[in-house]
């Protein structure tokens, strides 16, 4: 028999025996389903993560206060532990970093090609006030200086950015986030300019307002409004409130050298000693997302597993039902044997057989992964996902588990006496 008539002989087998074939086809779908859909899914959390927290992009680093972990010193201070293996008192671990080192830093922080800057976060219980209008008492403010939009990849969409000399002198004005003003002004935003608001009862005037950046995971990023970091320290400061210094290099292969001599300066502005750790944490931009993609490398991990066992099964079974395709198909076996069919031309009718219901479960598998995992997309609000590559691994994956479920089931049909199949009953 060519091998063109064997395959054609395979698929009406396999479509004469619909309910079988429906079962297996089935159980390893589920299994396919179970892995793309959770690599589809995962996907669509990395492309989540990398909008949320790229905002300054792989080039830039933050340095902010490093909060107390452990204090072993009691009342004298935060006790470390030098080269020699002897306690030493950290009598400044927690000082907070005060906009008088941060602005010492801006001002003598060197590096070619970067670019730094102040910020200092404000709580997210302001009230904000336009005319008879007023926000619920869940905004964000900030304070920052004429550098913060450019370093976290904020764009202006009406109005202007604070000018250096604005963030030297404190004046209250402010930049809005796309939701208050919209929630001020509506559609007519760009009306909003030089307008006067009330923060927390004090007046600002308008310079700007934000393009929208959207939520993550039900947090408005939008729903903030930022000011002078000079003028925050006048009207809202605190002496307990720490300063965040954001820096960004021209070069990502600088990022690591920038880092190290913004380490080493810092701790002297800070006046850390030579057996002292730092008292203030460097935070490479890409860190967040990088330690959100660890954990979804091992939910993916554990999607493999789960898929890996299902298939497992569905291979278990697929084999189970050729061996009984092979016994009920004996006499067939016998008179194909008898009108000059060869072993090999049996075996391989079983091969493809088997391969034919696995392909056919991968197919079904990839689709109702890659619908169930984009359902996750639209609760992310994400594009749609499609992992190309396990589609590929999918296939190929139920290409062995056929191979694999039929070899046994097809060496024992090539294997029979045509004579004593035929009188098989």
């Amino acid at each position: 028999m060519k091998f063109k008539d064997t395959l054609l002989l395979a698929f009406r087998t396999v479509k004469s025996n619909k309910l079988r074939t429906g079962l297996t086809v089935t159980i390893i779908a589920f299994g396919i389903m179970a892995l793309v859909g959770i690599i589809t899914a995962i996907k669509a959390m990395n492309q989540k993560f990398s909008e949320s927290f790229s905002s300054m992009g792989a080039n830039g680093f933050t340095i902010r206060f490093k909060e107390r972990n452990m204090n072993m010193g009691g009342r004298g201070g935060d006790l470390a532990v030098s080269k020699k293996g002897k306690k030493e008192k950290q009598s400044n671990l927690n000082k907070v970093i005060t906009r008088e080192q941060a602005e010492y830093f801006i001002n003598h922080y060197h590096f070619p090609g970067v670019v730094s800057g102040i910020s200092v976060f404000g709580g997210r219980s302001n009230i904000l006030s336009f005319s008879d209008k007023k926000t619920s008492p869940n905004v964000v403010l900030l304070g920052g200086d004429e550098n913060y939009l450019s370093l976290n990849s904020y764009k202006i969409l009406y109005g202007r950015n604070f000018t250096a000399g604005e963030i030297r002198g404190g004046q209250n004005l402010c930049i809005l986030g796309l939701d208050v003003a919209r929630s001020f002004f509506g559609e007519a935003m760009d009306g909003g300019i030089n307008t006067t608001i009330r923060i927390n009862n004090l007046p600002y005037r308008v310079l700007g307002i934000l393009e929208g950046k959207g939520a993550t995971f039900g947090f408005s990023r939008d729903n903030m409004v930022i000011t002078g970091y000079q003028n925050w320290a006048r009207n809202f400061g605190s002496p307990n409130v720490s300063y965040v210094i954001a820096v960004k290099v021209a070069d990502l292969k600088q990022l690591d050298a920038a880092m190290g001599e913004a380490e080493s300066f810092f701790r002297s502005v800070r006046r850390n000693g030579i057996t002292e750790a730092s008292n203030f944490a460097l935070d490479r931009s890409d860190s967040a997302v990088q330690t959100a993609m660890n954990v979804l490398r091992y939910i993916r991990w554990a999607a493999i597993v789960i898929g890996v066992i299902t298939l497992l099964g569905a291979a278990i079974g697929l084999m189970n039902i050729m061996l009984v395709s092979v016994s009920e198909r004996t006499k067939e076996v016998g008179l194909v044997k008898a009108l000059g069919g060869k072993r090999r031309s049996v075996k391989i009718q079983f091969l493809l057989e088997a391969i034919i219901i696995s392909i056919l479960g991968a197919l079904l598998g990839i689709l109702l992964g890659v619908i169930v995992g984009n359902l996750f997309s639209l609760v992310l609000h994400t594009g749609f996902v499609v992992p190309w590559d396990w589609v590929v691994y999918g296939i190929v994956i139920c290409t062995i588990v056929g191979l694999g479920a039929g070899i046994y089931p097809a060496v024992k049909a090539g294997r029979l006496n045509p004579i004593e199949a035929l009188r098989y009953e």
